[in-house]
């Protein structure tokens, strides 16, 4: 009986201990989370620990920390190849989630091109994976940009297979279109953050407007990706993405200078905020080009314009808890230019270009499961261009104001089971508006669309991919567009993909109501909606006589401009080594374009300057082959090539002909005078500016001991016609072509204090190709330049 107070003690000792052991472990944390690099992508593998307590990162970049004790701990998260990831936390009782984005080491270099296989494209303000797309995809990443020396886009894509710089001078600006597989820039759609820009000289979207300092990745589709942008991606896109993830204070000061007064200065800012749920950050941009002249002794002057060009970009970013996440940006950029022009006789132009570009986007994301995410975007976007021609004995010879107004609200829906099924859909609406100084009101064109795309994973090696797109554009009705492709992974890291798609282009704005005077070529181009007004007005002013007139002219005064449709085809194939040290990639497309909207002359002025409009009248095709290979053959060595043949034609053409029609005419010769023999189909060359045969070739070299860098570069692209000399309608051999050319470029970097600092030489076009038909490209040229990378 004496032992029962003893025997309650005990009991009560113990009932304490257990109490306390279990209030101990009541207080314990669990920490979670996932790790992905800068681009979005999965990394596994990762170290993670916080104290003494360590985990890694599974093969989808999850992780997992038990039983840490409650209060202020340090997480760090290590990979080879990244920087490590620092993070200072209070952890109190629970479960607490912490993702981690490690940013690559500078001396890492990625593949310039990459498959459709890709992981990830989470960090824009998109649902749109770049990885499902269903045409070839390249990926130029920050380092290859950085390493190149570029400054911008244009100087970015050029160097790309199967890409080239198209021209149209107008107005002093030096308007650098793109081309891809035969398709020209009006077909191909640029976009920033998956926005699309507006604001397009001579059918050009100008990417020299676009700096690339602040840009995290460029992704380029090449071919038909107008399932998901609409029709102004015929031809395929051009997608800048700026840096999204902000994870630590950082500042970042970069500047250059070179041949023809170049100056290009960059300062960046980003920093966390608001207990790091938010971040800002903040892109500066000055750029300033002396001009240059290519015209071999021609023109006295510049024939492509100085200008400064002033860029701005801000963009916040708010996460209020791991399911809703709102993303704000802000961009203006102004180019000013001025370029003077001695043609001799006392004949001197002086033409001034100023053109402004706003850009404001708002993003809200929303995680309702797991596999449910919606995505709410606005985006606005105004251009203006104010132009003047004059003599300088101070005559006018044009002025045009020309502004673009654009409004796009877009609701996305995105469904995903991890490795079986990808859902993607999306509606909304546009309006695009334009005004000119020569219109009496505005005008616009109001658009809806919707589509959605779905990515399943039939088996293990199978993947199908089909889509359907809606539009239903105001004044041209409405169209349904599918595409199907599959994608098969065959043994020893083989891909085959076939893809198939519709797309449907309504004409744009310009095309409808922009009049524009050319000044370099001496020609007016008038939207056909204003045709007849115009013409009359010319007549009637006495500046175009009826005599002058074609006879084209009666057939499409009045007559409204038809939507264009279009067909893609790709066939490709990917193999990529078990080490990934080798990968290449062959595919084989055809675009069969109908109602194609092609420029017809449709008269001339009392002092000979020509007078264009449109018309539908081409079936055009363009089709070809794109091959490229990358290898790494040792750390930090890469070696990549690609080559591109195309033909591009147009049926109408070839039908004339055959059928002795009005491209029928005996061909001739305008240097001997002499005219030949009756023409056949093959002696049609194609439609102007396409190349046959187009390669290029890359080496870049990192040794890391030392943190130096280079690289050399070549870019071949064949012959291509250029303008008909003997004023027969079609190509020929006897018309204007530029020369097959080779452009050759080199870079030197060197890196110092803990990689902070940068210094860079380049060179480019060593070979000092120089054409005046060619007026973007610039002899040999020169820079050197410093950055300094504040951590």
């Amino acid at each position: 009986m004496n032992n029962m107070p003893n025997m309650k003690k005990l009991l009560l000792c113990l009932g304490v201990f257990i109490a306390a052991i279990t209030q101990a472990s009541a207080q314990k944390a669990i920490l979670h989370g996932k790790i992905t690099d800068s681009e979005g992508l999965d990394i596994q593998g990762a170290t993670i620990s916080a104290g003494t307590t360590k985990t890694g990162s599974d093969n989808k970049g999850v992780y997992e920390l038990k039983n840490l004790p409650v209060g202020k701990t340090i997480v760090t998260v290590k990979h080879i190849g990244y920087d490590t990831f620092t993070d200072t936390l209070i952890l109190t009782a629970g479960s607490r989630v912490l993702n981690a984005t490690l940013q690559k080491k500078d001396n890492q270099l990625n593949a310039v091109s990459v498959s459709t296989q890709k992981q990830g494209n989470r960090n824009a303000e998109t649902l749109i994976k770049v990885e499902n797309s269903i045409m070839p995809v390249t990926i130029i990443d920050k380092r290859t940009i950085e390493l190149m020396g570029s400054r911008r886009l244009d100087e970015v894509v050029k160097e790309q297979t199967g890409i080239a710089i198209v021209n149209d001078i107008s107005g002093g600006a030096r308007s650098v279109g793109v081309q891809m597989q035969g398709f020209g820039s009006e077909y191909v759609l640029v976009l920033i953050d998956g926005q699309p820009l507006v604001g397009r000289n001579g059918g050009n979207f100008d990417l020299s407007r676009i700096s690339v300092s602040n840009v995290e990745r460029i992704e380029i589709t090449k071919g038909a990706a107008s399932l998901l942008y609409g029709g102004d991606a015929l031809g395929g896109t051009i997608n800048v993405i700026t840096k999204h993830q902000v994870d630590r204070p950082r500042g970042y000061l970069a500047t250059s200078y070179g041949t023809n007064e170049t100056v290009d200065v960059s300062l960046d800012g980003e920093t966390p905020i608001l207990n790091k749920k938010g971040s800002v950050a903040l892109n500066t941009n000055y750029y300033h080009t002396g001009g240059f002249n290519t015209s071999q002794g021609l023109i006295k002057g510049t024939t492509a314009p100085p200008y400064d060009n002033y860029g701005i970009q801000g963009r916040f970013r708010y996460q209020f808890n791991d399911n809703n996440l709102l993303s704000v940006m802000g961009r203006f950029g102004l180019r000013r230019s001025f370029m003077s022009k001695d043609f001799g006789v006392k004949y001197q132009t002086q033409d001034v270009l100023d053109e402004k570009d706003i850009n404001l986007s708002t993003n809200f994301e929303h995680r309702f499961r797991n596999r449910w995410r919606s995505m709410t975007r606005y985006y606005l976007t105004r251009y203006n261009a104010d132009m003047s021609v004059t003599l300088s004995q101070g005559d006018s010879l044009s002025q045009n104001k020309f502004g673009q107004l654009f409004n796009r609200l877009e609701q996305q829906v995105a469904y995903s089971i991890p490795n079986k099924l990808d859902v993607i859909t999306g509606i909304g609406g546009t309006i695009e508006s334009i005004d000119e100084n020569i219109l009496s009101d505005q005008n616009n064109i109001k658009a809806y669309f919707g589509y959605s795309q779905a990515n399943w994973h039939i088996l293990p090696k199978l993947e199908a991919i089909g889509g359907l797109r809606y539009d239903h554009i105001l004044k041209y009705g409405w169209r349904l567009d599918p595409s199907l492709a599959l994608k098969y992974n065959f043994f020893g890291g083989f891909v085959l993909r076939a893809a198939y798609g519709t797309a449907f282009k309504a004409p744009d704005m310009r095309k409808l109501f922009q009049t524009s005077y050319n000044p370099s070529n001496n020609y007016l181009m008038v939207g056909t909606n204003v045709l007849r007004n115009t013409i009359n007005n010319l007549l009637a002013s006495g500046q175009v006589s009826q005599y002058e007139l074609e006879s084209v002219y009666n057939e499409i005064k009045g007559l409204a401009l038809n939507a264009e449709m279009s067909k893609s085809y790709n066939v490709g194939l990917i193999w990529e080594s078990k080490d990934k040290l080798i990968r290449t990639e062959t595919s084989v497309f055809y675009h069969d374009i109908i109602n194609q909207i092609n420029p017809v002359l449709i008269g001339r002025d009392i002092n000979g300057n020509l007078i264009y409009s449109y018309r539908n009248n081409a079936r055009a095709y363009y089709k070809g082959a794109d091959i490229s290979l990358t290898i790494t053959p040792l750390p930090g060595l890469q070696i990549s090539g690609g080559y591109q043949y195309l033909i591009a034609k147009d049926r109408s053409v070839m039908d004339e002909i055959r059928e002795g029609g009005k491209f029928y005419a005996p061909l001739f010769d305008p240097n001997t005078g002499v005219v030949n023999y009756q023409p056949t189909a093959s002696d049609y060359w194609g439609i102007e500016n396409r190349s046959k045969h187009m390669f290029n070739g890359r080496i870049f070299y990192t040794h890391a001991p030392t943190q130096l860098s280079g690289n050399v570069r070549v870019s071949y692209r064949g012959t291509y016609p250029f303008s008909d000399k003997n004023s027969n309608g079609y190509m020929d051999r006897f018309d204007t072509f530029v020369r097959d050319h080779y452009l050759l470029n080199a870079g030197l970097e060197k890196k110092f204090r803990d990689r902070t600092i940068s210094v860079r030489l380049t060179a480019e076009n060593i070979l000092d190709f120089v054409d005046q038909k060619v007026p973007s490209q610039p002899g040999r040229l020169f820079f050197a330049g410093v950055s300094y990378n504040l951590r």
